[in-house]
């Protein structure tokens, strides 16, 4: 598919994390894997690793120059029933980080060349192992940050994205056939298709496109995760919620107000959604240029929220400072958590529930465990109204791939309303023809190397 320069090297790199542990693994694959690593290993069967059978252990040590750098367990995957579809070698050595590298250097001495960041998944993709989603998904596994996201990585690496954008191309291509059969060769008495038909047979891949457009919005959410800020005047309990929510004392709680002079952030799950809580200073009249910037930030990032917390001071009455919040934040995504109910009942909430109903409002006690639990059900609750996401079936995550569907649709869009318009069918043919491309684009059937190369430089190296 690709004349990649590279491919006849072999490679090697450090496959498991860095730090102290109990395994450290170095991979090796290419031609040259198994003499690569015979020159540095001695079984302790006396063989050499060129006798012995595909999937299969040994034991043995490591050595340069007859000096033993380490006890090892190596594995052996022949061509092509290995990952990269390459010979393949793994040596499993002790993990400490001068171990590892002395591990590595051998090989490296003996032979191979230090892999690039992803070269082994790129080497499966390009000799036909796995499509370029599948390579993608890879990345999304080793990232996963929560469970729902590890699903939708290992439907993804299932192929259940490329088996639909396979049909979807079929369905294309068919169509692209007929199309220009038409125009080409009208003398061969194909049976003329009325462009109504024509029509119909586009919005049948173009319905299929869209749902999977659909499923981006859920998808993003699991990879990504949302921007939830909490807000409101100073002292109503903002860094105490974010502490409840996070599980842990993250922000300073004291019972000054303005202790938080500064935006902090901390990532968290909540009913398995990643979540980027965001703990504002207090809004206030600023009384200094602290304070200014302070009130700045804390603006900016609301404006960015998919989600306000706006925390209200329920042992107290509503100040100036609580109105100008609440009509600042009209007509956003809000949940009004009324705090300190434990601490007595002054604050008239009336007043939130008319600005942004009653479901949007609720009373807690940030002290208590059974109020976090409450306020957490309700955030995924609205999220789950204000977003729509999911959790099953086929979901988009990867822009690249938001973007190459996009500019499909927007292909097939122009197709009909070009048949609309009683269009010449050879404009017709080439929108049919760039869904296709987009959608080959996706897979790697049809995509630009450098973009190839920049796809695989954000995976880890060993990888």
């Amino acid at each position: 598919m690709y004349q990649y320069k590279g491919l006849e090297d072999t490679i090697a790199a450090i496959a498991t994390p860095a730090g102290q542990g109990g395994i450290g693994i170095v991979r090796i694959s290419g031609p040259q894997a198994i003499a690569v690593t015979d020159a540095i290993l001695r079984l302790g069967s006396g063989k050499r690793l060129a006798e012995c059978k595909s999937y299969s252990v040994h034991h043995g040590l490591v050595l340069q120059k007859d000096d033993i750098i380490d006890e090892v367990l190596v594995t052996l995957m022949r061509s092509p029933k290995s990952y990269t579809t390459e010979d393949v070698v793994e040596i499993n050595c002790h993990a400490g980080p001068a171990v590892v590298r002395a591990v590595l250097d051998a090989v490296l001495t003996a032979g191979a060349r230090l892999a690039q960041p992803g070269e082994f998944t790129k080497r499966a993709f390009l000799h036909g192992r796995l499509d370029l989603t599948q390579a993608e998904a890879v990345m999304d596994l080793i990232g996963a940050q929560t469970e729902n996201f590890l699903r939708v990585a290992q439907h993804q690496l299932k192929g259940e994205l490329s088996d639909e954008l396979k049909a979807i191309r079929e369905e294309l291509l068919e169509l692209y056939t007929m199309v220009e059969a038409l125009i080409n060769f009208p003398e061969e008495g194909i049976e003329a298709q009325s462009r109504q038909q024509i029509l119909t047979r586009i919005r049948i891949p173009q319905e299929r496109v869209m749902r999977l457009l659909e499923s981006s919005k859920s998808g993003r959410i699991l990879k990504e995760g949302l921007r939830i800020v909490l807000c409101g005047k100073p002292n109503v309990g903002k860094s105490s919620l974010l502490n409840g929510l996070l599980k842990q004392h993250r922000a300073i709680v004291t019972d000054i107000a303005g202790t938080t002079r500064d935006v902090l952030e901390e990532s968290v799950q909540i009913k398995g959604i990643p979540i980027q809580l965001v703990d504002t200073a207090g809004i206030i009249q600023p009384r200094d240029t602290i304070e200014e910037e302070a009130v700045k930030r804390s603006n900016l990032y609301i404006n960015s929220a998919d989600l306000v917390l706006l925390v209200l001071d329920y042992s107290s009455p509503q100040e100036e400072a609580d109105t100008r919040l609440m009509e600042q934040l009209k007509g956003r995504h809000v949940l009004v958590v009324v705090n300190k109910m434990d601490l007595g009942h002054q604050l008239d909430i009336s007043s939130p529930i008319k600005i942004f109903g009653r479901e949007h409002v609720m009373t807690v006690s940030a002290l208590a465990s059974e109020s976090i639990r409450e306020l957490e059900i309700k955030v995924v609750e609205i999220i789950g109204k204000v977003k729509n996401f999911d959790t099953h079936g086929i979901l988009i995550s990867n822009i690249r791939h938001i973007k190459a569907l996009q500019l499909a649709q927007d292909n097939l869009q122009n197709a009909c309303r070009l048949m609309n318009e009683n269009t010449s069918l050879e404009f017709i043919s080439e929108e049919i023809k760039g869904a296709i491309n987009q959608l080959d684009a996706i897979t790697g059937r049809n995509i630009d190397e450098d973009l190839l190369d920049r796809i695989f430089s954000q995976f880890c190296i060993g990888k």
